[in-house]
């Protein structure tokens, strides 16, 4: 049953630009009426450089809590008034926290979110050899949550001195060349892409039939498309894993951030299931 808003709900959202293609409303408001909490989660197209006036509004208007998706993660770490250690070193917010006097605490639930879907689908980085694709603020999260987990990460992007700031966030963690990353994945226990790349099965620097034993690749947020790279590396045998449970998982975490309660992550995920369209 779907208790009715009044003067007592507390109010949630999400500020990106685009914003309405979100599944972050479905996730957490199914989420929300499982725990029976009185609150609803929104979505706020917030255009970019109005990440302050965003978050002053937060203050203003008490929101209980808040997701920034781009392109507002980098302004929104800027803006708060605290960070997490992960969000301090990422410069980078998804998750914000209000926690008493108007402050405001930055938080970054992308890496331990990732890492979280990775073992809800069999897959643990612990002690792995890791190719990650990329070295933007997907990448960047996923490279430091990947080190503290004791993977060896190698990352590939086409701007070396890029990979190389990703590769510094994981202990011994190693930057190459885009060129050069069809031979480290071949010896590669999971490739990650954190690129948009792949989707028509081109653009990569690899050939996914012939790539690590388990990949990763992100997903459509509104649609279920499986990128024909991912359809190539199954043929060949590896394991494959899509972006939907790091969405789930991020959001999971948020969750807890604001609440305290323990997330239903099994009907966050029903939701999400239903709520994309195969294509």
């Amino acid at each position: 049953m779907i208790s009715p808003i009044g003067p007592s709900t507390r109010v949630a959202g999400v500020i990106g630009d685009p914003v309405r293609h979100s599944l972050s409303p479905v996730l957490l408001n199914a989420a929300f009426r499982a725990l029976d909490l009185d609150w609803v989660y929104v979505a706020f197209e917030v255009r970019e450089g109005a990440a302050q006036a965003a978050l002053d509004a937060m203050r203003t208007l008490d929101l209980a809590g808040l997701n920034a998706t781009m392109p507002h993660k980098t302004a929104v770490a800027a803006c708060c008034d605290d960070l997490t250690p992960d969000a301090e070193v990422l410069r980078s917010v998804n998750t914000v926290v209000p926690v008493g006097g108007g402050r405001l605490l930055g938080d970054s639930t992308d890496g331990e979110g990732f890492v979280q879907s990775l073992r809800d689908a069999g897959h643990d980085p612990g002690g792995r050899r890791v190719l990650l694709l990329g070295a933007g603020g997907a990448a960047r999260a996923v490279a430091l949550a990947l080190g503290r987990e004791g993977s060896a990460v190698t990352v590939a992007a086409r701007r070396l001195d890029a990979a190389a700031a990703a590769a510094a966030l994981a202990p011994a963690g190693e930057p190459i060349a885009w060129a050069d990353a069809a031979a480290v994945a071949r010896e590669a226990d999971l490739v990650v892409n954190a690129t948009p790349l792949g989707m028509s099965g081109d653009g990569l620097p690899l050939d996914p039939g012939s790539s690590g034993r388990a990949m990763w690749w992100p997903t459509s947020s509104t649609t279920r498309s499986t990128p024909l790279s991912l359809v190539a590396a199954r043929r060949a045998g590896a394991s494959t894993v899509d972006g939907l449970g790091m969405l789930v998982r991020q959001a999971a975490l948020s969750l807890e951030r604001w609440t305290g309660e323990r997330a239903p992550v099994g009907v966050m995920r029903a939701a999400a299931e239903a709520a994309v369209v195969p294509r």
